[in-house]
């Protein structure tokens, strides 16, 4: 199978491309806010903890602390910006849950957000939860499609039942896939995060990730993260009393280089990757700085020729 030129210079469908193609060369990127939002496996609606995993202060900026939208949103900004070089952006709604509340309250929250620079966002975009989703909110997340892309970000995180009980989901795979189905014809683009190496799922158990993932239509991102244990977690207090085995960055990379061949070719992959604060992270810390990760990921698929969505193709031809 040859690289699509879609691809860009990488030989999988990658998100900074995509972005180039679509906004005609102009560099876009997400500006991070804080919506004050909880979940509903912290405030007690279904659990108490949040996930396992979870320590929300280890990806949020430090834009949070700001007392406003406004200044959440001017900062990030200028960051980008003066950074970057960004020259139109997306308004990331992303720590905790950011559908957990009525839609009418959503509509005041988004709207808020997407009046501070009207001229140049050019996108919203919205993590949350599954069981967080209703006809109402996907209605009121459609209503924006008219003048911007509207990004929804949902946290499958495990394919396996049995996974997202022990980590203290709060919320079934049956669940995940019931709320796809009411996003079967949506306008919406979809963007589905995953995490790899939660304790007790094989190599094997893993890699079905892709087919479950190929099987929903209507996914156009994906976020692949590895896990890692930070400070204030469930799971980091446990791991620090119980180490078990993590991925190492040659192990990971194995990984992937195994997993992208399985996913659809026009999936955009938005991360192959996460890192925590590593004043935050426990383990497994690689040693390197994001940038140096990502060229050597790159570097390896490139080396390896792995391209995405090859095997997916040759089961199709079967």
């Amino acid at each position: 199978m040859e690289k699509s030129l879609a691809f860009g210079e990488k030989n999988y469908n990658y998100y900074s491309a995509y972005l180039k193609n679509k906004y005609d060369g102009k560099k876009v990127y997400k500006v991070i806010v804080d919506g004050g939002f909880t979940c509903p496996n912290r405030d007690g609606s279904k659990g108490y903890g949040g996930c396992t995993y979870c320590n929300v202060d280890s990806f949020t900026p430090t834009s949070r602390t700001m007392a406003s939208m406004k200044e959440q949103i001017e900062f990030g900004m200028e960051r980008a910006a003066k950074n970057y070089k960004a020259e139109k952006f997306i308004i990331y709604f992303q720590p905790n849950t950011n559908t957990y509340a009525p839609a009418h309250y959503l509509k005041s929250l988004y709207d808020e957000a997407l009046s501070v620079n009207p001229t140049d966002v050019v996108g919203l975009s919205v993590g949350t939860r599954p069981d967080c989703l209703d006809f109402e909110k996907i209605a009121l997340l459609e209503s924006y499609t008219d003048r911007l892309v509207v990004d929804l970000e949902m946290g499958m995180e495990s394919i396996y039942n049995e996974t997202l009980a022990q980590i203290n989901r709060g919320c079934s795979h049956d669940e995940f896939v019931d709320t796809m189905a009411l996003l079967e014809n949506t306008k919406l683009d979809i963007c589905v995060h995953t995490i790899f190496g939660l304790p007790g799922e094989t190599h094997e158990m893993m890699l079905k990730y892709a087919d479950e993932i190929n099987r929903f239509k209507q996914i156009k991102f994906v976020k692949f993260h590895h896990l890692h244990i930070v400070d204030g977690s469930i799971m980091g207090v446990k791991y620090k009393k119980n180490p078990f085995p993590l991925f190492s960055l040659e192990a990971y990379t194995d990984f992937i280089c195994e997993l992208l061949p399985l996913v659809r070719e026009d999936i955009v992959i938005q991360r192959l990757f996460g890192l925590s604060d590593l004043d935050m992270l426990i383990a497994p810390n690689w040693g390197l700085k994001k940038s140096q990760i990502q060229n050597y990921m790159d570097s390896e698929i490139e080396k390896r020729g792995v391209v995405q969505g090859a095997s997916y193709q040759k089961v199709l031809a079967l």
